[in-house]
């Protein structure tokens, strides 16, 4: 529980905002204000509290690092500075332990409460029916890592509005207070297949975002599409999100978006094969056209109709990737492939449910050619410690293997798994594009 001073400190704000403000609207957003970070000063005596229970019941060393569950940023900064850390709950337990050099307590047998909360695996639940592969080759990321706050991201295009980066749940975001458009330029012209990947907040349901993967010369980009644009477009709204036409060239297909758009970030996945294109928010596909006319360029444009300070809008990191053929066609040809489908929990070798789509296509490849037999490799990229990100890796293909074990009944003797961690990157570490292709899964074919 917060301190007696604490509390002192929280009445006092109270008291003083309700003496200097009066009945306005900007009293009430004053207000809430002052609630908000009465909230939060209640919030970090209670995490300090937290870290200091479990540096005492585990005499963790200065350089240990403590993170509380669902603090992505936290464990994030520590794999990336090497440093050894442990996550906990609000009660102090230890629920995850990344020290590497740690020795495991063994669990308490005669306890019946679980270690942790129980999750979803691949395929369970609503995730069974998920079928978006993220493309295999990232051509744009950009997390605002690099950016300050307050400025428009470096490596987007502004075209008009205003836009900043905010800082927020260790998260950062593009912040929209009025109608902008921005675009993203990519190395090379989008192919046939690929995908794009952001999340949003709305914060009112007048707000509406358009993407355009192509645009004539003769039609400047605006945060609306112009009459002059014939074609297809990915609209983002509460009341509708999918694929929309202009011109009547193509199909279109919309689905009202869930309640928790404006209670938080959503994913956003798009994913193109030619006139193929399925949108999905979250877990769920709101859009399935097979005559979308999205057109290909070296940019996709994104335009958010409507934003004030009051109500301002969202949208998270930016990914674009290019897809490519078939796995076992790339295997036979190429004799190994890259996958950015795989995904797993921070600083883990625990297999994300986003992962469904690229396990059921290795699972079934299998089953369909008997004779096939692979290796599973895992990569990293070079942030971290060597060591850790070396058995990191070599979990993280084990746990893979397991799961084509458990759940497809693949023979163990047809498949392999060994890590690599840093060791052999497929891209230059030097940029965000780079680390994404570079943090993967490859399969190998042996019979190649």
């Amino acid at each position: 529980m917060p301190s007696l001073r604490t509390f002192g400190r929280i009445t006092f704000l109270l008291l003083l905002s309700i003496l200097i403000v009066g009945s306005t609207t900007a009293e009430a957003q004053l207000w809430k204000k002052v609630k908000k970070a009465a909230k939060r000063t209640v919030e970090n005596e209670a995490e300090r509290k937290t870290e200091r229970a479990v540096r005492n019941a585990l005499n963790l060393a200065e350089d240990v690092v403590v993170c509380m569950v669902g603090d992505t940023q936290c464990a994030q900064e520590a794999e990336r500075n090497g440093q050894e850390y442990v996550v906990a709950d609000d009660d102090g337990n230890v629920v995850s332990d990344h020290r590497h050099h740690a020795v495991e307590e063994k669990p308490d047998e005669t306890s019946t409460e679980p270690d942790e909360p129980t999750r979803l695996k691949p395929g369970e639940g609503v995730w069974a029916n998920y079928d978006f592969v993220p493309g295999d080759k990232v051509l744009f990321y950009d997390d605002y890592a690099k950016d300050r706050v307050g400025d428009f991201p470096r490596r987007l295009e502004f075209v008009e509005g205003n836009m900043e980066i905010v800082e927020f749940d260790g998260n950062r975001a593009v912040r929209f207070t009025n109608a902008s458009a921005f675009s993203v330029k990519l190395p090379e012209e989008l192919p046939e297949r690929f995908t794009v990947e952001f999340p949003v907040h709305w914060t009112h349901g007048n707000q509406t975002l358009i993407v355009l993967t192509n645009l004539p010369d003769n039609v400047r980009h605006r945060p609306t599409v112009s009459s002059a644009y014939k074609g297809s477009y990915i609209i983002v709204d509460e009341r509708g999100t999918g694929v929309e036409d202009r011109g009547n060239v193509g199909g279109k297909s919309t689905a009202g978006a869930r309640k928790e758009i404006r209670e938080g970030f959503i994913p956003v996945r798009i994913m193109a094969d030619g006139s193929y294109v399925k949108v999905f928010l979250d877990e769920r596909r709101v859009a399935n056209v097979p005559n979308a006319v999205l057109g290909r360029s070296n940019t996709v444009h994104f335009g958010l109709r409507w934003a004030d300070q009051d109500n301002p809008a969202y949208i998270g990191p930016i990914r674009v990737a290019a897809g490519g053929r078939d796995l076992y066609d790339r295997l036979q040809s190429d004799g190994r492939v890259a996958t950015q489908g795989i995904l797993f929990d921070t600083g883990s070798d625990r297999i994300q449910p986003e992962s469904t789509p690229t396990l059921d296509e290795i699972g079934r490849m299998l089953a369909d050619h008997p004779d096939l037999r692979l290796a599973i490799e895992g990569h990293t990229d070079n942030v971290g410690d060597d060591a850790y990100n070396l058995e990191l890796s070599k979990k993280r293909a084990s746990a893979v293997v397991q799961y084509l074990v458990n759940e497809f009944g693949v023979s163990p003797d047809r498949l392999e798994s060994e890590g690599f961690g840093e060791t052999k990157p497929a891209d230059a570490n030097d940029t965000p594009e780079g680390r994404q292709n570079n943090r993967r899964v490859e399969l190998v074919n042996l019979a190649a």
